[in-house]
């Protein structure tokens, strides 16, 4: 079965918090999009951290990529 058939849903509020706090962890949005090579405008419109920037954002940052996109990368635990 699909990893989205078991990892617990957080809200989009949820999401949007830790997008927040991924941004704030590498200095702010220019800082981040800087270092991937996107416009900050674009980072700061983010809801959810693109795809095809998590791993990025989560090397940057330290924020897990099963925290930025429990959808694409399920939870920790479910990740073992």
């Amino acid at each position: 079965m699909p990893v989205s058939k078991f990892y617990r849903v957080k809200t989009m509020q949820d999401l949007k918090a830790i997008t927040t706090k991924a941004i704030e962890q590498a200095g702010g949005g220019a800082m981040l999009a800087r270092e991937l090579g996107v416009t900050r405008q674009a980072v700061y419109q983010w809801k959810l951290v693109p795809p095809q920037h998590v791993l990025d954002v989560e090397r940057i940052t330290g924020v897990s990529r099963h925290q930025l996109r429990p959808d694409l990368f399920g939870t920790p635990e479910l990740a073992r």
